[in-house]
C-alpha cells in the first residue's frame, strides 16, 4: 500500500517519539547546512563585492595622476625644510647619512572623500597566495568585503604604523594562513600614491584588548600591521603579523599620517574632509592610536573637541596602555544580537520557508507522490534557506 493510502497512524508515544526524532533530524541538517554557509557562503558574498570593489579600485588608479618626489636634498644644509623628509632607515643612521641617501619627500596630496566600506588599497601576500582589495574601515559590514583598514591609524605607505584586520575562516576567509608568513617575506600594498613593499619582521599572539599592538610607537617608522582571530574558528586571542616597508623595494611616496581618512574624529563636525588638516608634522605628530582620546576627554569636560590634526604645534605626550588602547576598536568584537535589525528579515524568511515546506508536503499528499512536492520546492527552499541563514548570521558574533 502506498504511503498516502494507508490509515494514519494512532497517535501512541511511538507516534510523538517518531515526531521528536524527525524533528532533532530535521534541526541537526539545518546546523550543517549553517555551518557549510558560514564556511563557504559567506565566501559567495565576499567574491561578490571583491569583483565590484576591484572594478572600483581599478577606476580610482587610472583616476589619480602619478605621485612623483621633489629632488631629494644632498645635504642637512639643503634649502628643503627638514620637516619635509621622512627617516625611512633605522634609527641609528646619523642625519646626514639619512639625508643624504635614504630620505624621501612627503606627499600632501588630499585624499579623494572616502567612506566606509569603500576601496582604500589592494594587499598582496605572495607567500599564502592572497590578492584582495582593502575596503575603509573595521565594523562587521565592511570585513564583509574583505580586509579592512583601521581609521584610526595610518594608510600604507604613509609614516606610523597601518593596520588591517581581516577574517580567517569565513567571507572569503583572506587571512586563513597569515600564520604560515615568516619573517622576511613580502607584503605588497598598492594604494593610490603608490605601491608599497613590507617585509614580515615577527609575529605574535595577543588577547583580544591588547590593543596597542597596532599603535604607532615611532612616528618616524612607516610600518604594518595585520590582525585576525587566532586559533582558527574561534575569537578567543588575535594573530598579529608585524612588519617594515622597504623603501629600496617601494615605488610610493612615504607620506605624513592621515588619520580617519581626513575627516574630524568628532562624530559632530562635517564628515567632509578638509585638504588642511590631512598633514601632520612628523616631528610632533601625536601618536595615532590616541586620536581619539583628546576629543572624548575634552568633551567630557565640556570644552570642544579637537581631532590633533588641527594643531600641527602639539607635542606627542608620553603615553600608559591604556591610553594607547583608547579610542581602538576591536574589529572583531561585535557580540550576540549585535544586529537587531535582522530579527524581522530571520522571522520573514523563516515564514517563508515553513510555508515552502509546508506547500510542498500539500502537494505531494494531493497528487500521492513524495518525488513531486520534493521537485517542486528543492530550488525556492534552497534559496529562501540561503537569504535565511545570511541573516541569521548577523545576529552572531564575527566567526573568525
Amino acid at each position: 500500500m502506498r504511503k498516502f493510502d494507508r490509515p494514519a497512524p494512532p497517535h501512541d508515544w511511538r507516534w510523538w517519539v517518531g515526531g521528536v526524532g524527525k524533528t532533532l533530524i530535521a534541526t541537526g541538517l539545518l546546523l550543517f547546512g549553517f555551518v557549510a554557509y558560514q564556511l563557504w557562503g559567506t565566501g559567495i558574498e565576499t567574491a561578490r563585492a571583491q569583483n565590484s570593489l576591484e572594478n572600483e579600485f581599478e577606476e580610482l588608479l587610472a583616476g589619480t595622476p602619478p605621485t612623483t618626489a621633489s629632488p631629494t636634498p644632498t645635504s642637512v644644509d639643503d634649502t628643503v625644510p627638514s620637516s619635509s623628509i621622512v627617516d625611512t632607515v633605522p634609527t641609528e643612521s646619523t642625519p646626514e647619512d639619512i639625508v643624504a641617501d635614504t630620505t624621501v619627500p612627503l606627499a600632501a596630496a588630499a585624499l579623494p572623500p572616502v567612506a566606509e566600506g569603500d576601496p582604500i588599497a589592494r594587499i598582496e601576500l605572495p607567500r599564502i597566495g592572497i590578492d584582495k582589495i582593502v575596503v575603509a574601515g573595521v565594523e562587521k559590514n565592511d570585513l564583509k568585503k574583505g580586509p579592512g583598514h583601521y581609521p584610526e591609524t595610518p594608510l600604507p605607505g604613509q609614516l606610523g604604523n597601518s593596520a588591517i584586520a581581516g577574517h580567517r575562516t569565513t567571507y572569503g576567509q583572506p587571512f586563513f594562513d597569515i600564520d604560515k608568513l615568516n619573517t622576511g617575506d613580502e607584503i605588497i600594498v598598492t594604494t593610490l600614491t603608490g605601491r608599497y613593499v613590507y617585509l614580515v619582521t615577527g609575529q605574535q599572539i595577543v588577547s583580544p584588548s591588547d590593543y596597542q599592538v597596532i599603535a604607532t610607537t615611532d612616528p618616524s617608522r612607516a610600518t604594518l600591521t595585520l590582525t585576525s582571530c587566532h586559533p582558527k574558528y574561534t575569537a578567543r586571542e588575535r594573530i598579529i603579523i608585524f612588519a617594515e616597508l622597504d623603501p629600496d623595494a617601494s615605488t610610493g611616496i612615504v607620506a605624513e599620517p592621515t588619520i580617519n581618512y581626513g575627516r574630524p574624529l568628532d562624530e559632530a563636525a562635517p564628515a567632509e574632509p578638509d585638504p588642511s588638516n590631512t598633514v601632520v608634522d612628523p616631528e610632533t605628530a601625536v601618536d595615532d592610536a590616541t586620536a581619539d582620546e583628546t576629543p572624548a576627554d575634552e568633551t567630557a569636560a565640556g570644552g570642544t573637541a579637537s581631532t590633533g590634526l588641527d594643531d600641527p604645534t602639539m607635542s606627542a605626550p608620553e603615553l600608559d596602555d591604556e591610553q594607547i588602547n583608547d579610542g581602538i576598536a576591536d574589529a572583531f568584537a561585535e557580540g550576540w544580537f549585535s544586529d537587531p535589525g535582522a530579527n524581522g528579515q530571520v522571522a520573514l524568511w523563516g515564514l517563508l520557508l515553513a510555508a515552502i515546506g509546508i506547500g510542498s508536503y500539500l502537494l505531494s499528499r494531493k497528487v500521492k507522490r513524495d518525488w513531486v512536492g520534493l521537485l517542486v520546492g528543492i530550488g525556492p527552499f534552497v534559496i529562501t534557506l540561503y537569504f535565511f541563514f545570511q541573516n541569521v548570521n548577523r545576529l552572531l558574533p564575527p566567526n573568525l
